[in-house]
């Protein structure tokens, strides 16, 4: 085996490596990271590194070859940027010369819980942490998986190779570059691990949908009972926190399938943001950050060798990669049946949203596109006013495709499983953020179980007058007067004119999608 190994390593162009390891233990991987000075271990064991200069994605790094077999399927633009064959060829030929005579750490794994879809998945790294990483994060092989496992796509990462931009194409010393024809995908100049995760489900948001299967940017969990849920949201809107329920199992925090079988989790680990953990908010993640896990940007104490999870001189973006296994209530594998429940979670800085509302099919449709949420300005001196944030499909930076067909296949499902479908507004109502506190998060709670125990089926509704989405008249354990913005706001003529204002943002990012039918269209916002 070693030898086909090695063979196959340079065929790839990877000729004369110093070594060739491949599915090496976490416990092995972080003993030679150790030796090799990629960092240090943290009190509770978790392998601490710094990824330099790159401590998040870089979204303008990121390219898809161009070529024949693939150009029409593409979703062209600023996500989806085009570089040629021959700029992949040279970067790729460049990166391969600089691994000669360099230590080689593969992993074989897959993309998908459910042996039906998964994608396998060959990574190739530069570094002994990232390849732990990634052991993670995948869906680990069995042995004998692994003796038959045979790649569907291949993924380098090298860090250490900086890209030239004025010779190679490219925007910067780092570059992403998708290359579908090829089922090849190289990383370069970046040591963040987010971008081999990323890089893995931007593959399979390509490949999944032509299988008619639904891939989603989306935590999920299953009740007792089999009734499975998705969150969908955008970073700050409680994704995390609302998916990991006591009373339900997690299926996973970030990357999900739907199948005609039901759904499946994506990864078989979790990718958590670590600024500002503490045990008492989320003892969870807290108690995940232990051998075998790799922690990044995190400052550590080099004598103690505590985190300080609160500093983010490094970053804001600190994470941590570990197992779904680690999480006392996860289920495995990751596969459950065909949800009962979608929840649209939103962090509205305006106010104007209602804390919970019901969707029809279209409004389902026509939010899951403009995967709204909102933030404030924040730093800038005397910007006071919220900023509106969209991100199509609730994951625009993964998805090759038109947004129109994973649209599509959403709607399908609705139909055909009768899904409840609910936007849920975790961030301010009755009033601006800066001007009070965000919504209770007990409240938040309360209407999350109410929508996944069904006791809002029968409740009487009534349509927002601005966003005309369906908004119960009464929730267990929230106040009725809770769930109208209008009621909650003291100045009616400001709650009007920022409402009015937030509906005519949505329909005009909505304009951008000029391929989607009607009905959807008309489905948004009117006020």
């Amino acid at each position: 085996m070693n030898n086909d190994l090695r063979s196959y390593v340079e065929g790839l162009g990877i000729i004369a490596p110093r070594a060739i390891y491949r599915n090496l233990s976490p416990a092995k991987l972080t003993e030679i990271a150790l030796a090799r000075g990629e960092g240090m271990l943290s009190d509770t064991g978790a392998l601490v590194v710094h990824t330099g200069k790159y401590t998040g994605r870089s979204p303008n790094d990121r390219f898809v070859v161009d070529s024949p077999s693939v150009h029409t399927d593409i979703d062209w633009g600023s996500t989806n940027m085009p570089i040629s064959q021959s700029c992949f060829d040279l970067i790729y030929a460049k990166m391969t010369a600089y691994l000669q005579d360099r230590d080689v750490f593969i992993f074989d794994g897959y993309a998908g819980a459910d042996e039906k879809y998964h994608v396998p998945i060959r990574v190739i790294t530069e570094l002994a942490s990232e390849n732990m990483f990634i052991h993670q994060l995948l869906v680990r092989p069995t042995t004998q998986q692994l003796c038959d496992f045979v790649p569907g796509f291949t993924v380098i990462a090298v860090p250490g190779f900086k890209c030239v931009p004025a010779t190679d194409g490219v925007n910067s010393e780092a570059a992403i570059i998708l290359n579908f024809e090829k089922r090849m995908v190289v990383i370069a100049g970046s040591q963040y691990a987010g971008e081999i995760k990323k890089a893995v489900f931007s593959v399979i948001n390509y490949v999944l949908p032509k299988q008619n299967v639904f891939t989603m940017h989306c935590s999920a969990n299953v009740g007792k009972e089999g009734d499975s849920a998705l969150f969908f949201g955008l970073s700050g809107t409680g994704k995390t926190t609302l998916s990991a329920d006591p009373e339900r199992y997690l299926v996973g925090d970030d990357e999900h399938a739907w199948s005609d079988e039901g759904i499946f989790n994506i990864e078989g680990g979790c990718y958590a943001k670590c600024i500002g953990l503490s045990k008492e908010t989320e003892p969870e993640i807290f108690g995940a950050i232990r051998f075998g896990a790799l922690v990044e940007n995190v400052v550590i104490d080099p004598r103690t060798r505590r985190l300080d999870f609160n500093d983010g001189s490094l970053t804001e973006n600190t994470r941590v990669g570990y197992p779904v296994s680690y999480i006392p209530n996860a289920l495995i594998p990751g596969v459950a049946g065909h949800p009962k429940t979608i929840l649209f979670l939103t962090a509205d800085a305006f106010g104007v949203i209602p804390p919970i509302s019901r969707l029809t099919r279209e409004q389902a449709m026509f939010h899951f596109v403009s995967g709204y949420t909102s933030k404030l300005a924040g730093t800038e001196r005397g910007i006071k006013e919220p900023v509106a944030t969209f991100s199509t499909c609730f994951g625009a930076p993964f998805l090759p495709l038109d947004p129109a067909s994973y649209a599509s296949m959403l709607g399908e499902r609705i139909d055909k499983h009768e899904v409840r479908v609910f936007l849920v507004n975790t961030g301010w109502c009755g009033h601006k953020a800066g001007n009070g506190k965000r919504m209770k998060l007990a409240y938040t709670r309360a209407m999350v179980s109410a929508a996944l125990s069904g006791a809002l089926d029968d409740v009487g509704y009534e349509a927002d007058p601005y966003f005309g989405v369906l908004v119960p008249k009464t929730c267990p354990n929230v106040p009725d007067e809770q769930l109208v913005p209008g009621k909650m706001w003291q100045d009616q003529a400001e709650y009007e004119k920022t409402a009015r204002e937030l509906a005519a943002r949505f329909r005009k990012n909505f304009e951008q999608y000029d391929n989607m039918p009607r009905e959807i269209v008309e489905a948004g916002p009117q006020g």
